[in-house]
C-alpha cells in the first residue's frame, strides 16, 4: 500500500516534514509512505495553464496523487491559513479529480494551528477528498523534534501515529475494493 505524504512546508528543516520521514520509518509492513516533491516547482495556479499536456509539475505531482491509494497532509499554519504553496497545489487538481473519493488524513503537529487544520480540511471535503477523522491527528506534543529523531522515540508518539495509519491503510483497501466492483 503505497500512501502519499505531502508536507506544506517548504523549509528545508520543516518539523511538518521530519514527522512525515517519522512516520514513512514507522509505518507497518507492506505500506510505504512516500514523500511528495515538486510543490516548490508547481506554477501559480492559472485555468489557462490547464491544458493536456500542461506544465511538467502539475503533471508529476498529479501522477505522485494517482499512484497513491491514500494521502497524508501534515502542514504548518501560517496567518492562520494554509501555506500559499499547499493551497496552489491542491487548486492544480481540484478540477483533475486526483482525491475525489480517495482517503486522505491531515495531521497538526502543533496544537495551536487549529485554524489551518480547519481550513484545509474544509478544502479537501469541497474537493471530493474522504478526510478520515480517524486517521486525523492533533499532537498535543511540543516541541516534537525530539520525539521523531529516534524510530521509537516516544511511546506517545508511535501509538497514535500507528493507529492513524491503520485507519488510513484500512480506507484505502476498502476503496480499492469498492472501485473493483
Amino acid at each position: 500500500m503505497r500512501i502519499l505524504a505531502i508536507s506544506g512546508s517548504l523549509r528545508a528543516k520543516s518539523l511538518n516534514t521530519e514527522f512525515l520521514r517519522f512516520a514513512a520509518r514507522v509505518a507497518p509492513h507492506g505500506t510505504i509512505v512516500a514523500l511528495s516533491d515538486g510543490l516548490d516547482r508547481l506554477p501559480h495556479f492559472n485555468p489557462d495553464l490547464d491544458t493536456c499536456p500542461g506544465p511538467v509539475a502539475v503533471t508529476a505531482f498529479r501522477e505522485q496523487l494517482n499512484s497513491a491509494a491514500a494521502v497524508v497532509i501534515c502542514s504548518p499554519q501560517y496567518a492562520h491559513g494554509v501555506p500559499g504553496t499547499l493551497k496552489n497545489a491542491l487548486d492544480w487538481v481540484v478540477g483533475s479529480g486526483e482525491l475525489v473519493n480517495k482517503p486522505v488524513a491531515v495531521w497538526n503537529i502543533s496544537p495551536r494551528s487549529t485554524h489551518a487544520y480547519g481550513s484545509l480540511t474544509e478544502t479537501l471535503r469541497t474537493m471530493s477528498a474522504n478526510v478520515l477523522p480517524a486517521a486525523c491527528l492533533t499532537l498535543p506534543i511540543h516541541p516534537i523534534r525530539g520525539l521523531i529523531e529516534e524510530r521509537d522515540a516516544n511511546p506517545k508518539l508511535a501509538p497514535s501515529l500507528n493507529e492513524a495509519l491503520a485507519a488510513l491503510v484500512a480506507a484505502a483497501k476498502d476503496t480499492t475494493i469498492h472501485d473493483a466492483r
